[in-house]
């Protein structure tokens, strides 16, 4: 028999202390205790028929969350990467023609994977802060003809939310498939899946829903599905292959469920708590909460003489409010200042917009007028005592 060589690690022998943090970053937001508290209860297995009938309830919220009808709709299990990876690798083919607007660091990830798996990958590009008017968006469907388009709605790097309206009917025009990442929007600001005609959604759950990371919601249109189920080529992920996924989230329409991974019930239990707390609220009045927080926080930023990144009002993601880095100072300086003497979580920039602009999220339970008072004394203080160059 084998004897063990390395010793048990003196640092496991210490109790588990985790810190009580304000989360006022782009992500992830804090977990109200209605929602831990779900996550605790006992752990079954994953094909019971207590765990099916959980997941038909949180099926049932992200149809009302993304407002669609879709059968096809589920969870990935994983964070909001899984998902965008799960809707590329299930649309795309290698060869495939795909088109990404990138404003932002989401269109480049978009853009990355589906390279990875052989894609012909055309951008489009407007500069932080920016977005895309609709003629743009046709131009370039009409010049690169695109199986898929991907657009960021809720781009949290730069913290703008990206007009919606028409875009469905374009790529439908052209033959294409729209594919919008919500995962810093959905249930803070407007958007109807179905009437919208978006062929694939996707959020996370760690955002406005205020759950832990680790589950990711989805839909597919029938159209997508049609792309989806008619493929020449098996997807490149068995873990992410939405025939397996269906089948698992009894979205298929088949008699019975096939085991294909061990799905983290704990978290299935977390998600659908929040769903259920954003259906209690309703979507509507979540929206509007958002939208009157943000204009209270954008209004006192400017009281204070900063500057909002994004110019268009229209065009300002109410749940990640960027604010360009103030002249003079280091942004990762004021941002530890803030953590070490606030407790409170702000962040810098992320992807074209580093060293640009702070960040500020205010989701789900944390978007409040008394989180943008913190936020705001938390900022004055720290442009009061942080380091301010004379050049």
């Amino acid at each position: 028999m084998s004897s063990s060589s390395v010793p048990p690690p003196k640092c496991l022998k210490k109790p588990l202390v985790v810190p009580h943090r304000y989360m006022f970053g782009p992500g992830p937001s804090n977990v109200p205790s209605r929602i831990l508290m779900a996550g605790i209860n006992p752990v079954i297995g994953h094909m019971h028929p207590e765990i099916f009938e959980i997941m038909n309830d949180i099926k049932s919220g992200i149809q009302y969350m993304f407002q669609t009808q879709n059968s096809m709709t589920l969870a990935v299990s994983g964070t909001g990467h899984t998902a965008m990876e799960c809707a590329i690798f299930n649309t795309v083919e290698p060869g495939d023609s795909v088109l990404s607007a990138v404003n932002g660091i989401w269109g480049e990830r978009a853009a990355d994977m589906a390279e990875r798996i052989g894609a012909r990958v055309n951008t489009i590009v407007a500069p932080p802060g920016g977005f895309f008017t609709n003629a743009e968006i046709e131009q370039a469907l009409s010049k690169y003809r695109p199986v898929v388009l991907f657009l960021a709605h809720g781009e949290s790097s730069t913290g703008v939310l990206h007009p919606l309206d028409g875009i469905g009917q374009l790529c439908h025009k052209y033959g294409c498939l729209l594919l919008v990442d919500s995962v810093a929007s959905i249930g803070g600001a407007p958007l109807c899946m179905d009437q919208q005609e978006i062929d694939i959604l996707y959020t996370g759950s760690q955002k406005v829903l205020n759950a832990p990371p680790g589950t990711a919601p989805i839909s597919f249109s029938e159209r997508a599905c049609q792309k989806v189920f008619n493929r020449r080529t098996k997807p490149v992920s068995f873990f992410l292959d939405l025939s397996w996924l269906a089948n698992y989230w009894g979205c298929d329409g088949k008699p019975s469920r096939v085991y294909h991974h061990t799905g983290p019930v704990t978290a299935f239990y977390s998600l659908r708590e929040s769903l259920a707390v954003l259906a209690e609220e309703g979507l509507e009045k979540s929206w509007e909460r958002h939208e009157k927080v943000a204009e209270y926080f954008h209004a006192g930023l400017e009281s204070m003489g900063l500057k909002l990144f994004v110019k268009e009002k229209k065009a300002r993601l109410p749940t990640v409010t960027t604010i360009v880095a103030p002249h003079g100072y280091d942004w990762k300086e004021i941002t530890t200042y803030i953590m070490k003497t606030h407790n409170l979580e702000i962040s810098g920039g992320l992807g074209p917009s580093v060293g640009l602009v702070l960040r500020v999220g205010l989701m789900g339970c944390n978007s409040t007028k008394d989180s943008v008072d913190m936020v705001l004394e938390a900022l004055k203080d720290a442009l009061k005592h942080c380091h301010k160059s004379k050049v």
